[in-house]
């Protein structure tokens, strides 16, 4: 019997945890228990490790990066996250009747591009910490950076996500032993998106940091709170020391938009997002 929903997100700006929440708050009034929100974001947030059980359903979202999930955060998903369960040590969503004590949701939001590979490898994941995703979802959102999926979420986008919701909890209350869900039929999962610029070339930002116009920065610290690396001291909130992960935290919480990228290659490969995905992206669920 699930006594107690987990709302465990990793979630910069926001998209990610407002999924994860809506999805987990219908699951919880139709199960009639309470709903935590258990954020991983910020480095105060990752000071303790979890441990949930077999009366525990974790809703774990993730935002996606370069098509899969971000590689800075796999390492502390892997430490922070414990089970009582049966750990998969490979992640095996593809062999049919892998079982693990604790349940899931898993659910990822891309920024009307595409998924790519991010959902499966979060299942693989989770697994292999003793979960078992018996239900999962891809959730197109607004790109983090570029003007396209401002459209999102869609009046489908809600529909999935409640059919999602809908369908975990019929799952959970039927009693019936939860299976793994197959997603993308267990394909292996994919490399990296490589980002082009508007010619079609590759581009590189890793480098590239986020600069401060000194004529609009207030000294406020806002973007300091709001970094997940920790990078942007609080005592000087115009710099960057640390490493950058691109997710736009920093510019979007600034409230005199003195936070910028102006990064040549970046730049381009905004300009190619704005040009070749305007379309609204599908959502997909994969349900028990």
């Amino acid at each position: 019997m699930i006594r107690n929903i987990h709302s465990v997100v990793f979630s910069p700006t926001g998209r990610t945890r407002r999924a994860a929440i809506k999805l987990a708050s219908r699951i919880g009034g139709r199960l009639g228990v309470p709903v935590r929100q258990d954020a991983f974001t910020l480095p105060g947030e990752r000071e303790n490790r979890r441990v949930y059980g077999s009366n525990d359903l974790v809703v774990f979202g993730i935002p996606v990066y370069a098509g899969r999930v971000p590689n800075k955060i796999v390492p502390w998903i892997k430490e922070l996250f414990q089970t009582e369960g049966e750990a998969d040590p490979e992640g095996g969503a593809e062999r049919e009747g892998v079982r693990s004590k604790v349940p899931a949701v898993a659910i990822v939001t891309f920024g009307n591009r595409s998924e790519d590979s991010a959902l499966r490898e979060l299942q693989q994941i989770l697994e292999g910490l003793g979960f078992c995703v018996f239900a999962a979802g891809a959730f197109a959102a607004p790109h983090a950076f570029a003007e396209i999926g401002l459209e999102h979420p869609t009046l489908s986008d809600k529909n999935h996500l409640e059919s999602l919701a809908d369908s975990a909890a019929d799952a959970l209350e039927s009693g019936a032993p939860l299976k793994s869900v197959a997603i993308d039929g267990g394909r292996e999962i994919g490399p990296y998106y490589t980002p082009c610029g508007t010619d079609g070339r590759p581009v590189n930002f890793l480098k590239a940091r986020p600069k401060t116009d000194p004529a609009l920065c207030d000294l406020c610290g806002l973007c300091a709170c709001s970094c997940p690396m920790g990078s942007i001291p609080q005592a000087h909130p115009d710099t960057v020391t640390g490493i950058c992960i691109k997710c736009q935290a920093c510019i979007q919480v600034c409230p005199t938009h003195a936070k910028y990228l102006d990064d040549p290659g970046f730049l381009s490969h905004k300009a190619m997002l704005e040009r070749d995905y305007r379309r609204p992206a599908e959502s997909k669920i994969y349900l028990p």
